[in-house]
């Protein structure tokens, strides 16, 4: 398409004005190979509809993956107001396909013939997600339903958008000056030296505290001073929300209520049950009752952390504020590891360097720095990966730095899916994982903590599972699976952080090139766990809420989001009520995210990754026999048949809630 190394994105080619009418102009040919589909004269078959339908709009999602991946890691003024144009004329392409009666009836004139067809378990995949894909998306509608659910799909694309603007907003501009360097007692030097970075890059005189996550995680962990943890606590946890400038509290509202029109006007009684007729979990009471289950076993393990963590704080009022202050303090104490001494053998460059040797161990994979392909940005890394006999894979590209117009969090995606082209070419994929590290100083390079190095490895395991995607069609490649399954490859990438073999590959001083001492290793493994139970809870927190928003009955009526959250997690609370605390208006994960009824999949994935890993774990942890299966029966497959059976076909059975539990220390006797 682009006439580049590798068909890889030309980032140059492209000013932001540039993208609306090169969309437009891929829309328009995408539907005139729609038409040519919808009124062949010819009877309907699978290949002569499905097929070629699989194939529609392939220019148009290279656009549009470029569009969208600039505006969340490189995005300006100029991208952001695009992006209010484009989403509409989007959310009406996908409905003029999904909505095209002529179309439909092909589609369904196929499926209806599907048990006598001689197809493979991929095309039988294909044939069903592309028939659901239309009676999902309102195509037994009556007409003027099918204009309701238009105008419902192009109010929350414009929502979404917004909400996501906000966010970024809110978190970019805010700062905290602080001139006084008693006010940050206890915090270490590599924090220290992070604050008065972010001081000179504003301009400002001291030290800058920001909404980035590794500032605020840092802060809130190290700081003596109660009071600057409080603020900073519930800045962070009531971003978007009450006076802020970017309040997101009625987009919040606005969405939840859309969705559940469009979940109603499709027949069903509420959205989640739309979003998980399609996952693993099929049900909302099945999801209800996984959390349910989860809960009773963490929170009486919560309640006896909670005590201890107040026992040895000493404090008469312990807030939520001071967990992570006093549970780092009591970490310490117990096992003598913390990230201070941890970080100067975490450096980044060296950690890369390990995650594509385990990658290497386990799969054959090489990953060589190519500048043949053109960066978006120059803090960014690509890589040309190759398997053991020198056959191209993958592009990959990394981008690890916070900066303007990057939004906060971690994230996988992918400027280009893989998939078996029309002349039977395997077409491979391009993708990126980018984060938000602490950036290298004047003194010292990129040093990560440990959960940071986990973040490292979890966003390389949704790369794996994109890289090594080996089917036919591109909307069943790599990640393209049910949500409560996408976390699998990612989650249980993690392990690989706590095994000794690992560490041994990279874990080395970044001055001394000592290695990371061997008894730190089993610390780590054991500190794994710490305050486990609270951790389960507070994850649990965070789904129940998401499942409130998209399963009750009446938020036509709803006018207070923080009212709603306090009633609908109560189980969850554990701490006494802050009542300026409301997460949901910066809740990006489920209000402007793919995460939407899907958050509980976090811990269902534990479940499968916990797991998986006692396979390999069983085995030796760089097992090339386990690595295979895993790869042939999960990684290669994408969504090209149910998730299950892929699951089932690498394990041998279905996943055990008990290798979580005890991963998690938790009681298998209380059940």
């Amino acid at each position: 398409m682009f006439q580049t190394p590798y068909n890889a994105a030309p980032f140059s080619r492209f000013a932001p004005t540039d993208y609306l009418p090169a969309i437009q102009k891929a829309i328009a040919k995408s539907l005139k190979e729609i038409d040519t589909i919808a009124h062949n004269p010819e009877v309907p078959t699978y290949m002569n509809t499905i097929q070629p339908l699989a194939y529609v709009g392939l220019e148009l999602d290279r656009l549009t993956a470029m569009f969208f991946n600039l505006n969340s890691a490189e995005t300006n003024e100029i991208l952001q107001a695009e992006a209010q144009r484009i989403s509409p004329l989007l959310t009406d392409y996908s409905n003029d396909i999904r909505l095209n009666e002529a179309l439909f009836k092909r589609v369904e004139t196929v499926y209806k013939t599907r048990n006598y067809l001689s197809a493979s378990p991929e095309q039988h995949t294909l044939l069903e997600k592309t028939y659901k894909s239309f009676t999902r998306n309102g195509a037994n509608l009556s007409s003027n339903d099918k204009e309701h659910l238009r105008r419902i799909d192009k109010e929350l694309a414009r929502l979404k958008l917004k909400f996501s603007e906000n966010v970024l907003a809110e978190t970019q501009h805010y700062q905290w000056v602080i001139t006084h360097t008693e006010e940050l007692s206890g915090l270490p030097d590599f924090v220290l030296e992070m604050l008065a970075t972010e001081a000179k890059k504003c301009h400002k005189e001291g030290w800058v505290i920001t909404l980035d996550l590794p500032v605020y995680t840092a802060v809130m962990k190290y700081a003596n001073n109660r009071e600057l943890r409080r603020k900073l606590f519930i800045d962070y946890h009531s971003r978007c929300a009450g006076d802020s400038t970017y309040n997101n509290e009625a987009n919040v509202l606005r969405i939840a209520e859309l969705r559940a029109q469009r979940a109603s006007l499709l027949g069903y009684p509420d959205y989640a049950s739309l979003v998980l007729e399609e996952r693993m979990a099929e049900t909302s009471e099945k999801v209800m009752d996984f959390l349910n289950k989860l809960l009773a076993k963490a929170k009486p393990q919560a309640i006896k952390e909670l005590e201890e963590l107040k026992a040895f704080s000493g404090l008469d009022d312990f807030q939520q504020w001071d967990f992570a202050y006093y549970a780092e303090k009591l970490k310490q104490q117990r096992y003598q590891i913390d990230d201070s001494l941890l970080k100067p053998y975490l450096s980044l460059d060296k950690a890369v360097e390990g995650m594509f040797a385990v990658a290497h161990k386990l799969y054959g994979l090489h990953f060589t720095l190519t500048d043949e392909v053109e960066k978006y940005h120059p803090e960014v890394q690509t890589y040309k990966v190759t398997d053991d006999k020198g056959e191209y894979l993958a592009l990959f590209y990394t981008d690890f730095f916070p900066r303007t117009g990057k939004r906060n969090g971690a994230w996988m995606t992918s400027y280009k899916e893989q998939y078996t082209d029309t002349e039977g070419k395997d077409s491979r994929p391009h993708i990126s994982i980018v984060c938000n590290f602490t950036r290298p100083t004047a003194s010292a390079p990129s040093l990560l903590t440990f959960n940071e190095l986990t973040t490292l490895f979890h966003e390389f395991g949704h790369a794996l599972h994109g890289m090594l995607s080996k089917v036919t069609y591109p909307s069943l490649s790599g990640t393209n699976v049910a949500r409560d399954f996408v976390e699998l490859p990612s989650q249980l990438m993690e392990n690989w952080c706590y095994e000794e073999e690992t560490l041994r590959l990279f874990a080395t001083h970044y001055q001394t090139g000592e290695p990371l001492p061997i008894e730190w290793v089993q610390k780590i493994k054991e500190a794994s766990v710490f305050m486990e139970g609270l951790l389960s809870v507070r994850q649990l927190n965070f789904g129940f809420l998401d499942m409130a928003w998209h399963t009750y009955p009446h938020l036509e009526r709803l006018e207070d989001v923080r009212t709603f959250e306090q009633t609908v997690t109560k189980e969850t609370q554990l701490y006494p009520t802050v009542e300026a605390m409301c997460i949901s208006p910066a809740f990006s994960h489920i209000f402007s995210g793919g995460y939407a009824a899907g958050y509980y999949s976090y811990k269902w994935s534990e479940v499968l990754d916990a797991d998986a890993f006692e396979v390999f774990k069983e085995s030796g942890i760089f097992n090339t026999e386990v690595a295979t299966r895993f790869r042939r029966e999960v990684l290669s497959k994408g969504s090209s048949e149910k998730e299950m059976t892929l699951y089932k076909r690498f394990r041998g059975k279905e996943p055990s809630i008990d290798a979580l539990m005890r991963r998690a220390g938790f009681d298998l006797d209380k059940r």
